[in-house]
């Protein structure tokens, strides 16, 4: 057996939570392999809507193990008050969560770091979440980082207050950042007590045994292609590889075990926070967007940037993540629009560009579109593809062409029943 994977190919939020949870009963362990509270995952279904952060998005699904990987780093009071929102789902979270003993703590002063860092910017600031995940893996780098292993140390609270007091040395550079840091300790400690109840597990045998038993594994990914810290749009990234190659070293997996790579994108492209965004669309178009797909960050709240779709951009991520097949999510959202374009290559100082570039930071950049006949009608009740208006088929089709990879899912709303099979 092999390891399926599933992630993003634009800037995040592009659906992997519901695609997640709409194939979890084909498989038997959920693992998330890299990044941690910053990514916001939403599952929608029987009227009611969940978000996700560190908690893989199987956990619906009673037959189903999840594991939180080696890659991942988890902040113990947002890992609580997940859990807490299950309770009244009745799920058995005891039974189906694992967590590897080698993913990383955030700690409260994690937090404060990042919160201090992202001030001292000013306008020149990353657009963090800041939920402690840079200073987190920063430390993990470091050699200083603090495990959930570490848990079950009787030198634990010792390993804690040396990494806390080496944190409010940092703290003392911000003269202007005020803080209070009991409070928050207090509620870390809840955390950790409630992280006891679960099971820690050397995360790399588990999956490995798992694939020689026969088991369907499928990992999956936060955040998106284009946030990854080597291949993103660097300096404006998280701080965790969110491609393929992220979960050989995020759970464990070899190379040669990596099966089925499935690329999520959405109809059109959005990005939260700072950084570049050649097709952002400043216009009513994008404000259009944005109210009718409810752009807004499921971690953070934040109004979402929105722009038509990049062929150029995603054909970088479908090249670099080895992409096998592809789920569009949101194309009910473009119904909208008499027209709906797509950018097929950049004009960076005049010369045609199709690969996407080095550095678009410091670039003019100009989009280049061509236009696809829009559909008008409501998608969102559909139960078929071949139901759906022959303008809609034809933009999927378009873009299977452009992409060279089949599209074998397409989301029309929220719901888990609002997906389409197109074998």
């Amino acid at each position: 057996m092999k390891v399926d994977v599933l992630l993003g190919l634009q800037w995040g939020d592009e659906g992997k939570g519901k695609i997640v949870d709409v194939l979890t009963p084909k498989y038997d362990i959920i693992a998330r392999f890299q990044g941690g509270p910053n990514a916001g995952h939403t599952l929608e279904f029987e009227g009611i809507k969940h978000v996700l952060h560190t908690i893989p998005s199987g956990i619906f699904h009673s037959n189903v193990m999840n594991l939180v990987g080696n890659g991942v780093v988890i902040d113990p009071i947002i890992f609580k008050g997940e859990l807490d929102q299950l309770k009244p789902f009745n799920i058995d979270h005891e039974k189906r969560l694992l967590i590897s003993k080698k993913a990383h703590l955030i700690l409260p002063t994690h937090k404060l770091l990042d919160a201090a860092s992202e001030m001292s910017k000013g306008k020149n600031k990353i657009g963090s979440t800041l939920k402690g995940i840079g200073p987190t893996y920063m430390d993990k780098t470091g050699r200083n980082g603090l495990r959930v292993g570490d848990i079950l140390s009787p030198n634990f609270e010792k390993k804690y207050k040396t990494l806390v007091a080496k944190h409010i040395n940092i703290l003392k550079h911000y003269e202007d950042f005020k803080y209070e840091l009991k409070e928050l300790e207090a509620n870390w400690f809840e955390g950790i007590e409630t992280m006891k109840k679960l099971q820690f597990v050397d995360s790399e045998n588990y999956i490995n045994k798992a694939l020689n038993e026969g088991k369907k594994i499928l990992a999956e990914g936060a955040q998106g292609t284009m946030l990854d810290i080597d291949f993103g749009t660097y300096p404006f990234v998280t701080s965790s590889n969110t491609i393929t190659a992220g979960t050989c070293t995020g759970l464990g997996v070899p190379p040669n075990k990596i099966g089925n790579i499935i690329g999520i994108f959405k109809a059109y492209c959005t990005r939260v926070g700072s950084g570049p965004f050649p097709t952002e669309l400043h216009d009513n178009d994008g404000e259009l967007m944005r109210k009718e797909g409810h752009e807004f960050g499921a971690t953070t709240g934040r109004p979402r940037r929105c722009g038509w779709i990049d062929l150029v951009q995603l054909k970088y991520a479908i090249m670099i993540n080895g992409v096998t097949e592809l789920s569009m999510m949101k194309g009910d959202v473009l119904s909208i629009f008499d027209e709906i374009k797509a950018c097929t290559h950049y004009m960076i100082n005049g010369e045609k560009v199709t690969d996407f570039p080095y550095d678009i930071n410091d670039h003019d950049i100009t989009p280049i579109y061509e236009s696809i006949p829009g559909w008008k009608e409501d998608l969102t009740k559909l139960e078929k593809l071949e139901d759906s208006p022959d303008t809609f088929v034809s933009y999927v089709n378009y873009l299977e062409k452009q992409l060279n990879v089949p599209i074998r899912v397409v989301s029309v709303g929220p719901d888990r029943k609002q997906t389409l099979s197109n074998a």
